[in-house]
């Protein structure tokens, strides 16, 4: 694929127009050009590079998306018609609202904020709190990784910031939300910092306002956890089924830090995520727990890395897939072990069950180990739902679509056993069983 710098409202001078609107730091500008150059130094990703091989990208057009445009006008009532699913039950501590690139709602209880307690957008707290939003912004994702990595990190304009002080515990989730409108632009970034022993949950939804909805979402994802801390992250992606979906998404975990991440994508057209976990420090652990649900022809494709760069750290990867139609999943995971991590413990574990002739699962495990007395496991598995099973369940009253709809609720339960947070089993289950079509 060719260079797209000459097509409209992608090119140098709408680039320079866009900056010129924007009231940031000099150190940020001067980021987003650096990714900017970047971007027009390099081609669209093509099926010689092993993560894009099995990407089909034919029918993206970014002509078609105000990538560079003022983003997030007259929100009005749509930005309410978007579905959101993890609030049911739960008492939130605060919540940040962007819709089309544009912050429309911030909220954080007294009690939390006076506890030094940072949740903004992006834009403003890289004013308010320049220091420290440039020790952390862009510090675990990579502008050179592809072209769509250099444009969110030179175009991005909207963000959420989230910062824990040392010590503090957060006993509330707080929400970040992202919608978007019918063929809308979003290029945001959130970016999660909790210090030394700090403590935190963490609810991230993104969706489109209706299920058909057409869009472009390019965005990025930093969680940094430090010494210490224990950040649980959840995430859920119910975009339009034309969205074109791609995403850098990284963690570091610092000595004696844990993360639990729980991921469920459900939406776009086409989804292309690299998901990367560092443990950096001794002690360090993280729980990485993905459920994928594909119909029509949808593709979905997450390039995972476990990257063991400290000695004595333990990681954990499952993802379970189910698919439908003609849809299709691409996996490919890595565990990479650096000179010097002695002692590590890295799982990763792939399942798919396939609900069509038609659907198709890549999964394709890897380990990359450069260092003595460790222990590295992987597998992956791909099958139909059992026949047996269906007919059970029918000769004692169920319908066989009722049937099926158990059997892949069970499938994910391992999932759903791993999640700490009661409410998000419950929100998760049920946007699972909901989309579980007749099955014959």
């Amino acid at each position: 694929m060719t260079t797209a710098t000459t097509q409209p409202g992608l090119n140098s001078l709408q680039f320079k127009s866009f900056l010129d609107r924007r009231v940031e730091p000099k150190w940020l500008i001067e980021k987003r050009k650096v990714a900017w150059d970047q971007f027009e130094s390099m081609d669209w990703p093509s099926r010689k590079s092993e993560e894009w091989m099995r990407s089909d990208l034919r029918g993206f057009h970014i002509d078609r998306y105000a990538v560079l445009e003022s983003q997030g006008g007259e929100v009005g009532q749509a930005a309410n018609t978007c579905p959101v699913r993890l609030l049911d039950e739960v008492d939130l501590g605060g919540r940040l609202v962007i819709f089309d690139g544009k912050v429309t709602d911030v909220s954080l209880e007294s009690s939390i904020a006076e506890q030094g307690v940072i949740l903004e957008s992006l834009e403003t707290a890289s004013v308010k709190h320049s220091d420290l939003v440039q020790k952390h912004l862009f510090t675990t994702t990579d502008s050179t990784v592809d072209r769509f990595a250099s444009l969110q990190a030179s175009s991005w304009s909207s963000g959420s910031f989230l910062h824990v002080p040392r010590n503090v515990s957060v006993a509330k989730p707080l929400h970040v939300f992202t919608g978007m409108s019918d063929g809308g632009c979003d290029l945001s970034h959130l970016l999660v910092v909790l210090e030394e022993g700090a403590d935190a949950t963490v609810l991230y939804e993104c969706s489109s306002v209706t299920p058909t909805a057409n869009g472009f979402h390019c965005g990025a994802l930093e969680l940094i956890v430090k010494p210490g801390a224990r950040l649980r992250f959840v995430k859920l992606q119910e975009w339009g089924d034309k969205v074109w979906h791609f995403a850098q998404q990284r963690a570091t975990v610092d000595r004696d830090a844990s993360l639990q991440w729980t991921l469920a994508a459900m939406g776009a057209r086409f989804t292309q995520v690299n998901q990367q976990v560092s443990l950096i420090g001794p002690g360090a652990t993280s729980q990485v727990n993905g459920t994928m649900f594909t119909s029509g022809k949808q593709q979905m494709t997450y390039n995972t890395l476990q990257y063991h760069v400290a000695p004595n750290c333990r990681s954990d990867f499952l993802y379970k897939a189910a698919l439908q139609d003609s849809s299709r999943t691409v996996w490919r995971g890595m565990i990479k072990v650096a000179p010097g991590a002695i002692k590590t413990d890295g799982y990763q574990r792939n399942d798919n069950l396939m609900l069509s002739d038609l659907a198709r699962s890549d999964s394709i495990p890897g380990l990359e180990i450069k260092a003595d007395d460790v222990r590295c496991t992987h597998g992956s598995t791909s099958g139909k739902v059992d026949e047996e099973l269906i007919f059970y369940a029918q000769s004692r009253g169920f319908t066989r679509h009722e049937a099926v709809r158990m059997i892949v609720t069970g499938f994910f339960q391992q999932i759903f056993d791993r999640i700490t947070i009661e409410s998000v089993r419950k929100a998760l289950g049920s946007v699972i069983a909901r989309q579980v079509r007749q099955y014959n």
